[in-house]
């Protein structure tokens, strides 16, 4: 059956004018309904927080949940109901904050979730304190005179929780985040999204660099498996490895041609590259990585936990409530 954005499509958005939330929206439902995935198989469930809202207009299951445990509350369905495809919405207050455990160990347990991280470096809903996200010396009304604190970098979280999927979009880039998000969705096991957005009351401009398109052709570079790591208005830049790090160059000078630039491999098991490639920042000369940096497949909890369920069920059953006993250890005194 074919679906259009509007099956999944539910209420009326209550988020400020130009939040980049209603952007992500329109996207999700786009991919959603490109999926083909039917709304009665899909479950959406948001934290706390502008994010939070998210689940009120999706025609889904849906549940916003308490400040932190969207991933918790996500894991236990999954685990439940292997048969819906669960969508994770958080902010990166929520997220990384009050729910940064939860975050971190449905990473490294390889849960089946499409988490998505709706990153705004701020805490909107509660009037503009600074986030986990937020970089240091960012003013704000819980830090007048700059935050002391250094940020989480999402990737560096998710690598270090041994994620085998992230990847990376900017709200106001419709068509790519859809991109992205059919990856998620298509990838078995725990997927990671970032979205960079603005927050338009109280940390509009936080993406600014790449917030257009003109903007992302000169400052952003688009990733994507075994395509050669170009970028710039004509694709006249690339990366190169220097060293343990990289370098940009550009192509046609001091000999540098096309096959000197590296080639991204998403599939690649060591993720050296792909956490260089994540960590990138414009302050330090290099384009922001959007698309998908790392997608590796590898067994997911909820389908091994379904399995050992499985094969117990297939084992003999007692009859009695003696032979019951007779199943567990029996420790006797001798």
């Amino acid at each position: 059956m074919q679906y259009t954005p509007k099956d999944f499509k539910t209420g009326q958005p209550r988020w400020c004018p130009g939040c980049g939330d209603h952007a992500f929206l329109a996207s999700l439902l786009q991919a959603m309904a490109e999926l083909g995935i039917a709304p009665s198989k899909t479950a959406v469930i948001s934290g706390i927080g502008c994010s939070g809202r998210l689940s009120y207009y999706m025609h889904t299951y849906a549940m916003q949940t308490i400040h932190g445990r969207a991933a918790a509350v996500a894991t236990g369905l999954k685990v439940a109901r292997p048969d819906l495809t669960v969508w994770q919405i958080s902010g990166d207050g929520d997220g990384l904050a009050i729910g940064g455990d939860h975050f971190i160990h449905a990473m490294r347990r390889n849960i089946d979730l499409n988490m998505v991280l709706l990153n705004n470096r701020i805490y909107g809903l509660t009037k503009g304190q600074y986030s986990p996200t937020s970089p240091r010396g960012f003013i704000s009304k819980s830090s007048p005179f700059g935050t002391v604190e250094d940020p989480f970098r999402p990737a560096e979280l998710c690598f270090g929780a041994r994620g085998r999927f992230f990847a990376r979009a900017v709200a106001s880039d419709g068509s790519h985040t859809v991109d992205i998000l059919k990856a998620a969705a298509r990838h078995k096991g725990a997927s990671v999204c970032e979205i960079l957005q603005n927050c338009m009351i109280f940390n509009n401009g936080a993406y600014e660099p790449i917030y257009t398109s003109e903007g992302r052709k000169t400052n952003a570079i688009y990733v994507e498996h075994g395509k050669p790591l170009v970028f710039g208005p004509h694709h006249e830049y690339g990366l190169v490895q220097e060293g343990f790090g990289l370098k940009v160059v550009k192509i046609g000078e001091n000999g540098i041609t096309l096959d000197d630039i590296l080639v991204h491999d998403a599939h690649c098991e060591d993720n050296t590259l792909q956490l260089k490639l994540a960590m990138m920042d414009s302050s330090q000369g290099f384009p922001v990585a959007l698309g998908v940096i790392r997608d590796m497949a590898a067994p997911t909890y909820d389908a091994c936990v379904n399995e050992q369920i499985a094969e117990q069920e297939a084992l003999d059953k007692p009859h009695t409530f003696e032979e019951l006993l007779e199943t567990n250890v029996i420790w006797e005194q001798k």
